[in-house]
């Protein structure tokens, strides 16, 4: 259902966009209002609740509220560059409807490298569904307006979370065993040997899906492959060595993790509780369950000698499941 809405919602984009042509924004941004209000506009420190929708030249879809379930919250602020497409929100008012296109090569931060796509530009289709105006009222009760929206919001959103989950198991008709902080698995290889502990160094291979199905994180080359997903020329894409039960880990990987023995795989299922929690991390927004097929390829036990481990950062594709 959500993957029809978001196909409606780029469909309604694209129908209403042949109506106008697009006008030219602040650095090489090009806009064009789908649905014009006609409200006062975004300005610096106002509040707003966006769905959104980033989709490539080639029309690959690189990020998509609607996919996830659930709008972005933000205040406004100024961008990293006149033509980013932040810097564009200053042309919206709440119920504006928009698509913005950013030039790539206009926006790349100082030496950092080209993203793998073609294509001159990043579509974003953008609907504002809620915007706060600070106006003159004072921080407090500008706060206070913003955190009761949002808590209505995300009540929605905590209530939402393990119907998700149990419509995904039921869906995949998935035989899974649960803990106690609601961890979810499936051995689906058992290993040899005894069991990862505390303070072994494990080396994993991993790869992080939202429940539908798209990929956020993984460190397997043949899975983004087969997701057509672009790879990372910095990669090795070699398995990833971190130390488990120390700080600096989500939560549900640090439980996950002393299930396994060498050579095991797995499928666990993580609620937010024991993931990225309410406030989510880099492109997993918060009250977001996730997804994860694990292999352990090896477990290291720690020498008594040796200096206590410390985390070793994922080296996937955007987020990992180390701690922001």
């Amino acid at each position: 259902m959500k993957r029809k809405l978001m196909f409606l919602a780029l469909a309604t984009f694209g129908l209403a966009s042949c109506n106008g042509g697009f006008k030219n924004g602040d650095g090489g941004l090009l806009y064009n209002k789908v649905v014009d209000k006609g409200g006062a506009t975004l300005k610096e420190g106002d509040f707003v609740s966006l769905n959104v929708v980033a989709k490539t030249d080639g029309d690959s879809v690189l990020f998509s509220t609607y996919e996830l379930g659930h709008p972005s919250f933000m205040l406004v602020r100024k961008g990293q560059s006149k033509g980013d497409v932040i810097s564009a929100l200053k042309y919206l008012a709440d119920g504006d409807s928009v698509i913005i296109k950013t030039n790539i090569d206009s926006n790349l931060a100082k030496g950092a490298p080209r993203p793998p796509f073609k294509g001159k530009y990043i579509n974003y289709y953008i609907k504002v569904e809620k915007a706060l105006s600070k106006g003159n009222l004072t921080d407090q009760n500008f706060r206070d307006r913003i955190d009761a929206y949002v808590k209505t919001q995300t009540d929605e959103m905590r209530k939402q979370e393990p119907i998700k989950i149990k419509k995904y198991v039921s869906d995949n008709n998935l035989k899974l065993t649960t803990t106690a902080s609601g961890l979810q698995y499936i051995i689906n290889k058992e290993g040899v040997g005894e069991k990862a502990a505390n303070g072994d160094t494990v080396a994993v291979y991993y790869t992080g899906k939202f429940l539908n199905g798209k990929i956020f994180d993984s460190n397997v080359k043949a899975d983004l492959q087969k997701a057509k997903m672009p790879l990372n020329p910095q990669n090795p894409y070699k398995p990833v060595k971190f130390a488990v039960g120390i700080q600096g880990m989500i939560k549900g990987w640090n439980e996950a993790m002393p299930l396994l023995a060498k050579g095991a795989k797995a499928t666990f299922i993580l609620p937010s509780s024991i993931g990225y929690g309410d406030q989510g991390f880099q492109q997993v927004p918060g009250f977001t369950p996730l997804v994860f097929d694990v292999e352990l390829v090896d477990i290291i036990h720690p020498n008594p000698n040796a200096p206590k481990p410390v985390v070793i950062p994922m080296t996937g594709q955007q987020a990992s499941p180390t701690r922001k």
